[in-house]
């Protein structure tokens, strides 16, 4: 099962349309997971477009999606469980924020953004993952999404690009 992971695209703000190598891996994908930040429905109804699509209210999406979203999700796909937050909010760190909203339940991954940095590290027994952002990488060198895939065992991976 391949997942694809993004966040933070803030269209059409912040860009025209999405990256080549995303728009492949989003039609090879089995699911695509969003942490928030569409910028609009159009955007989000775009990624609805490409498959099978779950994901979250980011701070910046427009009502329309604030109403449409949960802030936090819990999904399971071959026997793992994946958390999905934007992990927007006050104080603490956006890593802090997206592991404290998931401290009632057991999840195996919590997916989210609001950073717009790339970020895969283990934090009390969980993988926390942000995949950065395919169309605002601010300071950074490239822009990015990820990819999760899922069989006989797992991989989660950054994909980088200019």
């Amino acid at each position: 099962m391949k997942i694809v992971i993004v966040s933070d695209t803030h269209m059409p703000r912040k860009g025209r349309g999405l990256p080549p190598i995303l728009q492949k891996d989003l039609m090879e994908s089995d699911l695509i997971i969003h942490g928030g930040d569409f910028g609009t429905h159009d955007v989000y109804m775009e990624f609805r477009g490409y498959g099978e699509l779950i994901a979250v209210a980011g701070n910046v999406d427009d009502l329309e999606l604030q109403s449409l979203l949960p802030k936090r999700r819990i999904i399971e796909r071959k026997g793992m469980k994946i958390g999905i937050t934007h992990g927007d909010g006050k104080g603490k760190t956006t890593e802090k924020r997206a592991l404290e909203a998931f401290d009632d339940v057991d999840v195996d991954v919590i997916i989210f953004g609001h950073s717009h940095i790339p970020y895969s590290r283990f934090m009390k027994g969980v993988l926390l993952f942000n995949p950065g952002s395919p169309t605002d990488k601010r300071k950074l060198p490239y822009y990015s999404h990820g990819v999760l895939t899922i069989g006989d065992t797992w991989k989660i991976e950054h994909i980088f690009y200019k």
